[in-house]
């Protein structure tokens, strides 16, 4: 389709709302990409790249490379990712650890409203839908309270760490970022971005580039053959994920990491204890932005895409 260059910045824009809740343990970019309309395009724009497509790149027919991946759509997204992700990794951390119920709280709202959102693209409730949706709660619910690994930092489980968590991210309701730290590397990650350890986030986006590219093929086919099993799974992932962002916790067991700073490492929820006013206006705002998000892109959102 036709783009024009405030088009291209506002992709931009989504990829940067996308990057800043990748950062975020519990909140799935896939989430941004669902609720502004651009999730279907991303599948079938990253399932287009094959063998095939490479070689056209590889031959330098660089226009048909660009043209059979959605070339100039995942390179706007993608620069609006790695915008947030480079700009707020280090404030997003800070903020997790000094003010994380507020933090949480806001995404609490913004999953709540995009769990609903999602639910509302179910055309037909069945009692396979209704299966598909509880299977989706109950697995996101048990990923959110499973205990982190202690893993290695070899370059090979990096790659195996990329491929995994893209998967997630590309997933509304299931944080890529989550998954780094059920996989006990999350802050390891969060670390070579801020200090640029180019070896570590070359290996780490490779096994995210095979990932992504093998996934977004099985979920596209799913969306296609079981549209609304696969949107209630979804919306069943995003429902058990809020047990993930509930924004009162306390710490279990804590670890140092290399600069000999405490983090939490296993944590449970509570009832709220502080900070219960101000939580719940960061949640309504969170909501309400999801709210509008969604309306604004269904109003502009002139082409349809077939999966």
């Amino acid at each position: 389709m036709n783009r024009k260059l405030s088009d291209y910045l506002m992709l931009t824009l989504k990829g940067m709302g996308m990057g800043a809740a990748d950062v975020v343990p519990g909140v799935s970019g896939g989430t941004i990409a669902f609720i502004t309309g651009i999730y279907e395009e991303l599948l079938n724009s990253v399932k287009n790249i094959n063998f095939a497509v490479l070689k056209l790149l590889f031959s330098l027919r660089l226009r048909e490379f660009n043209k059979a991946i959605n070339g100039n759509f995942l390179v706007a997204l993608i620069l609006g990712i790695g915008i947030s992700i480079f700009s707020l990794a280090r404030i997003v951390t800070w903020l997790l650890t000094e003010h994380a119920i507020l933090v949480w709280a806001f995404f609490f709202g913004l999953v709540l409203a995009s769990t609903w959102i999602v639910i509302k693209d179910v055309k037909q409730w069945t009692w396979k839908v209704v299966t598909g949706f509880v299977i989706g709660t109950l697995a996101a619910f048990y990923i959110t309270v499973a205990t982190p690994a202690s893993t290695p930092e070899s370059l090979w489980f990096i790659f195996i760490c990329g491929a995994t968590a893209i998967c997630a991210m590309i997933l509304p309701g299931i944080s890529g970022s989550f998954i780094l730290v059920l996989l006990g590397k999350y802050f390891y990650i969060m670390d070579a971005v801020k200090s640029l350890k180019i070896t570590v986030l070359c290996v780490f986006a490779l096994g995210m580039a095979v990932g992504i590219t093998s996934f977004s093929r099985f979920l596209s086919f799913a969306l296609r053959r079981f549209h609304d099993i696969t949107i209630a799974i979804l919306a069943g992932f995003m429902l058990g994920s809020l047990n993930k962002v509930w924004p009162w916790k306390r710490t279990l067991e804590t670890y140092t990491d290399s600069h000999g700073v405490t983090k939490p490492l296993t944590e449970t929820n509570i009832l709220p204890d502080q900070l219960l006013w101000q939580a719940l206006i960061l949640a309504a705002a969170g909501f309400i932005i999801v709210w509008a998000i969604d309306k604004y892109s269904k109003r502009n959102n002139n082409f349809v895409l077939n999966i």
